[in-house]
């Protein structure tokens, strides 16, 4: 392990991809890139965003049984109809 490494926790490391997918979903609405397969990126990391927060900032990585769960299945089920949404009407 080199020292940059030993020196950074697992939760920095998230934060940093936490950022960069931030960064993604600005650049996206900033070039003005549009359409379903677009619209449906964005709510892809929204959701993957979301899961990271859950595993390792409210501390849910370690959990077993119905609290990582049910966070999971609300960030499906939300993502899912939402993703619904915008098939429906494209």
């Amino acid at each position: 392990m080199n020292s940059a490494s030993a020196l950074l926790r697992p939760c920095t490391w998230v934060y940093v991809i936490l950022i960069a997918l931030t960064f993604t979903t600005y650049a996206v609405g900033e070039l003005g890139l549009g359409g379903l397969s677009f619209a449906l990126l964005v709510l892809g990391i929204a959701l993957v965003k979301g899961h990271l927060v859950g595993d390792f900032f409210m501390g849910l990585h370690g959990l077993r049984g119905p609290w990582r769960w049910v966070i999971l299945i609300w960030l499906t089920l939300i993502g899912g109809l939402i993703g619904l949404a915008f098939t429906r009407t494209s």
